[in-house]
């Protein structure tokens, strides 16, 4: 079985990924994802549910077609991440990419799409063992969708 490496060690490479971004000025930080190579690096946008505050945070991603997929999953722990309850209460937000800001609409796909969308995610390294992981957290993981808007 796949171990995860600890949380603390998980918290403080994001957070050493948002200073990055922060000290070049947005210049190193942000990609575009590589099929069969690495997943992208954007940047998500919300509205805190309870405070209103603008919220940001580093992500991993794919594409599909013109929309950005990526997984609502804290890190693997349990809980699901504020981000996710953010987008829930308001699904617009906006994504900086390694190109440009978007503004998207957020959605979590079901069915027969997730299940589409969950095997390409495989296809991309960086996520680690992906159903190893995802059964340890022991709740379903989203597969969180975003859509530009025109």
């Amino acid at each position: 079985m796949s171990k995860l490496p600890p949380r603390w060690f998980i918290r403080s490479a994001w957070a050493a990924h948002r200073g990055l971004l922060r000290a070049t000025g947005d210049r190193v930080g942000l990609s575009v994802p590589t099929p069969g190579r690495r997943f992208g690096m954007l940047r998500l946008h919300t509205v805190g549910r309870r405070s209103g505050h603008h919220r940001a945070v580093v992500l991993g991603y794919i594409e599909d077609g013109d929309r950005f997929v990526t997984l609502a999953m804290n890190g693997w722990a349990p809980a699901d991440p504020s981000w996710w309850l953010n987008l829930q209460a308001k699904p617009e937000a906006t994504v900086d990419l390694a190109g440009g800001s978007r503004e998207v609409t957020a959605y979590r796909a079901t069915g027969a799409e997730r299940e589409r969308l969950w095997a390409a995610l495989h296809d991309y390294t960086g996520y680690g063992d992906l159903d190893t992981f995802a059964a340890q957290r022991g709740r379903e993981t989203a597969v969180v969708v975003l859509t530009p808007r025109p």
